[in-house]
């Protein structure tokens, strides 16, 4: 039995581990983060996508995934407490700021993805 999973975007189909996350960081795109979003019922709006391009950002900076601690603060730090704070990350993703957003934004689950309830 096989831990890959097939993801169908129009006529492309795209690998992803058990948990939803694509394999292949280089399949993601803009599209594919609006139907991943879609799956879970987020409708992506600015706040939503500042957060995502801020994750990609990350990892590409620094080779992982922040855990939902690590992007409170940093996130924080960069756009200000008004849109950086818990609350506020957790109503954008209701299931996890870094769970949902890392999947969204095509990147793997943080090794010591710890969220906090809501």
């Amino acid at each position: 039995m096989s831990d890959i999973m097939k993801f169908i975007m129009e006529d492309k189909q795209l690998d992803m581990d058990a948990n939803g996350y694509l394999l292949n960081l280089d399949d993601w795109s803009e599209e594919v983060a609006e139907a991943l979003a879609r799956e879970v019922k987020i409708e992506l709006t600015n706040d939503h996508w500042e957060v995502i391009h801020f994750l990609r950002k990350h990892y590409n900076e620094f080779g992982t995934s922040p855990n939902a601690r690590l992007l409170v603060k940093t996130f924080s730090k960069a756009f200000g407490e008004e849109k950086g704070n818990k609350k506020k990350l957790y109503q954008l993703f209701p299931d996890g700021p870094s769970r949902t957003g890392c999947r969204i934004a095509g990147l793997p689950l943080p090794n010591d993805c710890v969220d906090w309830p809501g």
